[in-house]
């Protein structure tokens, strides 16, 4: 009985409580974050195949001066720089629309804008593909029809192949990104624009000087984890082939290199080695980017 009234009293205790409270974050994060980080490191210098493990240095670091891994290093760069030049700015814009008690139908656009991310990327993907198939009767090779030209190797082709991974991934997450930006223009006070209107500012110079800059925060969370979206993309890109084999790498990327090495040829210390150099270049590109938009700045005293 005083064992229970003493684990009562302690749970209720103001200085427990927030430990208490922070208990299961702290418990998660260190289970599938800290303690997976920990194991990739490790395996990134072991040998690790089954029923057998070893140290063997360096070995896996060199062998990342493959071509076939920076092939998928520069298709995840050009990807996520296209991705971030569409679903940075026009979300914002569109999320400027629809916060605007003018906008007719606005809670209509609203809610229809989110229904992709919705979708499964297995559904998504099967349905790109196929729209982008090579048969004449494909509804991309339809449309390029009537203006005489085509049918086209879609997914055969590096160019269109940037192309149907950009709007796939525009057409699945700038909704979402709409809503993120829409939460950020809520907290503005409408005493700034009231204000600017009295002064006789137009609706651009409101968005240069009042929309722009208060929704620096949201830029950055949206510019962060499309950073992150971009490098991690890997099943919109095995969906359009159906595998994980690509003419000529066009579709490779980090995460299928790892899949590819670590899975498929049953190499976990080499695919050890692939993830913690992805982890590395996400960590690097965001923190120049946090660095640049002033995010480490120091207060001034």
């Amino acid at each position: 009985m005083k064992k229970r009234q003493g684990f009562r009293a302690f749970f209720y205790s103001q200085k427990a409580a927030p430990y208490v409270f922070v208990m299961p974050f702290i418990l998660v994060f260190v289970i599938f974050f800290v303690f997976p980080l920990i194991s990739t490191v490790i395996m990134s210098f072991q040998s690790v195949l089954p029923g057998q493990v070893r140290f063997i240095g360096l070995e896996n670091i060199k062998r990342l001066n493959d071509p076939e891994f920076f092939q998928a290093i520069k298709n995840n760069l050009i990807y996520t720089a296209l991705t971030l030049a569409l679903l940075i700015p026009f979300p914002m814009i569109f999320a400027c629309m629809l916060n605007s008690k003018a906008t007719i139908g606005r809670n209509f656009f609203r809610s229809a804008l989110f229904v992709p991310i919705l979708t499964s990327v297995v559904v998504a993907g099967t349905i790109f593909r196929l729209i982008f198939g090579e048969l004449p009767g494909a509804l991309a090779n339809q449309i390029v029809g009537l203006f005489g030209m085509g049918p086209f190797r879609w997914r055969q082709m590096q160019g269109t192949v940037y192309m149907i991974l950009v709007m796939l991934a525009c057409w699945r997450w700038t909704g979402v990104n709409i809503l993120y930006f829409l939460s950020g223009l809520q907290s503005i006070p409408e005493e700034l624009y009231e204000s600017a209107s009295i002064d006789g500012a137009s609706t651009i110079r409101k968005f240069r000087h009042i929309t722009w800059p208060m929704l620096k925060p949201t830029t950055i969370y949206v510019l962060t984890i499309s950073i992150y979206g971009g490098f991690a993309m890997f099943l919109e890109s095995y969906m359009l082939y159906t595998n994980n084999r690509s003419p000529r790498g066009m579709g490779l990327t980090i995460i299928g290199y790892l899949y590819r090495q670590g899975w498929e040829q049953n190499n976990i210390g080499y695919g050890s080695a692939i993830g913690l150099c992805l982890l590395l270049i996400v960590m690097v590109i965001n923190l120049v980017q946090l660095k640049f938009f002033g995010l480490f700045a120091k207060e001034d005293k």
